[in-house]
């Protein structure tokens, strides 16, 4: 079993994660459990805020790193929340104030501009100084709902509905959600990409 360290402390991308590695080989260990720390988040895309986050993960515990950076893009508001997605209301982390926040932007958008799309980077180092990162990326196009649906999943999952689906990210079972996800996405982008590294 190879260990990783996952660079995050997000309970909901934790519990994604493992579903999404079960079966891989492939053992994740949160970077709380090693004594790893949050970095600051200091860069102007998705891709180099994940770099900065699996190599202080790398850096600290010697081990390989995976590091997620993702967020929901909303076409009436020029790409926002984006990088802040996590902290869009001013507390990191705080899902339903970030989805009231939103909501209240959107307020009188009619369905068809209310398009978005969550984005995931997927970064694996070797070790922190790796020349050579592991990048994958994924995409899952839909529009924003006028209210919450359903319980499941996490942040602004209750607000998302799918292109093609009739019940929002927080309604879907977890295999479906997993199966068409960004997060899904980029990692099967990356596992695929593992697998010609070794």
């Amino acid at each position: 079993m190879r260990r990783i360290v996952l660079a995050s402390g997000n309970r909901g991308k934790l519990a994604e994660f493992a579903q999404l590695f079960a079966g891989s080989g492939i053992g994740l260990v949160a970077q709380g459990e090693l004594g790893v720390g949050e970095v600051e988040e200091t860069a102007a895309t998705f891709v180099e805020n994940a770099l900065l986050k699996a190599r202080h993960a790398a850096r600290v515990t010697g081990l390989p790193a995976l590091a997620d950076d993702s967020g929901l893009c909303v076409d009436a508001l020029g790409g926002a929340p984006g990088l802040h997605s996590a902290r869009y209301a001013g507390v990191h982390g705080d899902a339903a104030a970030n989805n009231a926040k939103l909501l209240r932007l959107l307020e009188g958008v009619p369905p068809e501009r209310r398009g978005a799309f969550f984005i995931c980077v997927l970064v694996l180092l070797e070790h922190a100084d790796d020349p050579a990162p592991l990048i994958a990326e994924g995409r899952w196009y839909g529009r924003v709902l006028e209210a919450p649906q359903g319980a499941q999943g996490f942040g602004y999952d209750p607000l998302f509905l799918p292109e093609g689906q009739t019940l929002s990210a927080a309604e879907l079972d977890p295999a479906t959600k997993n199966a068409q996800s960004h997060r899904g996405q980029a990692l099967a982008q990356l596992r695929a990409r593992l697998g010609h590294r070794h």
